[in-house]
């Protein structure tokens, strides 16, 4: 520990800390635009300049030492700060109003901070790429702060971004669609202002939902709950579901359902496919094919290994399937007229919803995708005044859902859920205990051993795609031990998906797993195959896992891309 002084007041904070924690300690926030808490220190901005010892120096990098003398707020520094400041706004467009992140912009609250009213300005104009379903680039905006690159390049290990002559520009400065990118959208969360955003489609909602001829149904996936709440100005976890649902309806949604259905029967159709290739001497490990991200990053970096994986579509894209054959046809609803709408944590899966593997229910699954952040949007736009709402039951068919669904939110719930149902299905005993914790959390690498009656099967999950890339090298080597893996594009899984609210910290990331673990714990129901309308389904419509029309409807192939 070593002693400073920040603003007159004493401080004991460790060794190795910055003069910006040592700040932040002693009760001063000093303002920045690169530095992010779970990114690396870059120095790219120069607004977060303090003097120490009468000398101009930048708290985000410089390092505390006995006896420093921290002033954070003289007129010298506070000009250079605005100086600095500057120096970014006079390139950077003025179209806040027409920006997605207007009023969640690292870099207007900044400029309000500071107080910076006039400034010279000659902005950039630079080609916006829209190539890709997913994710919009604006350069124009972009800041340099550089927490894209990193997060693309260390974190996700996809290097489809640098920092090439003063800019952000993709590898070889193509269009985003034609790079290594697999559209996860975690460079638009780290980016603290428009330059990059999710595709937005919110206007096409609205042209659906103002037709009379279409019947809009939607699916919310598991992550969703927890993290719409910060949307709208709650505390992360306390919507309750029903009333979220009752919200749903506000905004003109025709039907609710949730995603957790088919993350139930997710399970019954991927643990089935896990004991087949356990039993027939199947390609092992097995790999999970939940995650849209992991999918465009295994056909992308190991497309050799593409027979590890899972056969099972995702849980959006069962649905998607589903809605348009299976209830259209308990409904007596003619398919044609039903505009299938999924509200996702992820931005990969507007991609996802556009592959032309998807369309087995002779339609397009699942018509349009929109983000946490969009539905957010929607609400504010809309006036839902959740205090008020009443609240509203799921529409039946495909609206039931047990604990074993919620969990797929978080990473390691995949596989938790897969190991409840395979557990029994087996041995042919109950699970008292259907907490597998071996699993949980947010480290990078967890794994653990299941004994089902005598068969040891070893497990593991992956957490982010610089994780998978680990495991694929071992996969690649013929040295991997495990039977079945579960792989998450995004740090955190789906809690921390690409087209989450914003900030989507590691903090804030633990923050919404809990929530969902709570809600787990609270249903009475916690294991897939307890699923009564999942049951339903296969006594009227599938008859059985990995059977003809589950084969059909349920699973698919995916393709090698030649980037």
């Amino acid at each position: 520990m070593v002693s400073v002084v920040i603003n007159g007041s004493k401080v004991d904070v460790p060794e190795d800390f910055t003069v910006m924690q040592a700040a932040a300690q002693a009760g001063f926030i000093i303002p920045s635009l690169c530095s992010h808490p779970d990114l690396k220190v870059k120095e790219n901005c120069n607004v977060c300049v303090v003097e120490v010892n009468g000398e101009l120096k930048n708290a985000c990098a410089e390092k505390v030492s006995p006896g420093m003398e921290v002033k954070t707020f003289t007129p010298r520094v506070i000009e250079a700060k605005r100086e600095n400041l500057k120096k970014i706004l006079k390139v950077h467009p003025q179209d806040c109003l027409q920006c997605a992140r207007n009023q969640n912009c690292e870099l207007q609250a900044l400029t309000a901070t500071l107080t910076v009213r006039s400034f010279e300005h000659k902005p950039l104009q630079l080609t916006k790429d829209t190539s890709t379903p997913s994710i919009v680039r604006d350069p124009s905006k972009c800041t340099l702060c550089g927490r894209c690159v990193e997060v693309c390049n260390d974190i996700q290990t996809v290097g489809a971004l640098e920092i090439k002559d003063g800019v952000v520009q993709t590898v070889d400065g193509k269009p985003l669609i034609e790079t290594k990118c697999v559209m996860c959208g975690q460079c638009a969360l780290a980016c603290p202002v428009g330059a990059i955003t999710e595709k937005e489609e919110i206007d096409r909602f609205l042209e659906a939902i103002a037709d009379p001829e279409k019947i809009v149904v939607t699916q919310i996936a598991p992550a969703v709950r927890v993290a719409v709440a910060e949307e709208v100005g709650m505390e992360t976890g306390s919507l309750d579901m029903l009333t979220f649902v009752a919200g749903l309806r506000q905004l003109g949604f025709d039907y609710v359902f949730h995603t957790n259905f088919t993350a139930d029967l997710t399970i019954m159709e991927e643990g089935n496919e896990l004991l087949k290739r356990l039993k027939e001497g199947g390609t092992l490990p097995m790999l999970t094919s939940c995650s849209p991200g992991w999918i465009n990053f295994i056909e992308t970096f190991y497309p050799e290994q593409l027979p590890h994986l899972s056969t099972c579509k995702s849980p959006q894209q069962m649905f998607g399937a589903l809605v348009k054959t299976y209830w259209a046809d308990k409904m007596g609803i003619d398919p044609a007229k039903i505009f299938s709408v999924s509200i996702m944590p992820c931005t990969a899966k507007k991609y996802e919803a556009t592959r032309p593997e998807m369309r087995d229910s002779g339609y397009q699954d699942v018509d349009l995708v929109l983000t946490t952040r969009e539905v957010g949007r929607l609400f504010r736009m809309c006036g839902v005044g959740f205090d008020k709402l009443q609240p509203s039951n799921f529409d039946s068919l495909m609206g039931a859902y047990t604990g074993a669904a919620v969990i797929f939110g978080a990473s390691g719930g995949v596989m938790e859920a897969a190991l409840r149902t395979v557990y029994e299905v087996v041995t042919g005993k109950t699970l008292e205990d259907v907490n597998f914790t071996a699993v949980r959390g947010f480290e990078g690498m967890k794994e653990a051993e299941v004994d089902l009656d005598g068969t040891k099967v070893k497990v593991a999950v992956a957490n982010s795609l610089g994780c998978a890339r680990k495991i694929m090298e071992e996969i690649k080597a013929g040295t991997s031990p495990y039977h079945f893996i579960e792989i998450m594009c995004c740090p955190g899984g789906c809690i921390g998906g690409g087209g989450q609210p914003i900030p989507s910290t590691v903090a804030k990331r633990v923050e919404r797993i809990k929530g969902i673990y709570i809600e787990d714990e609270g249903l009475p129901l916690r294991k897939s195959h307890e699923n009564p309308e999942v049951k339903l389904l296969y006594e009227d419509f599938l008859h059985e896992p990995l059977g003809h029309k589950s084969h059909e409807l349920l699973h698919t192939h995916y393709t090698p891309k030649n980037k």
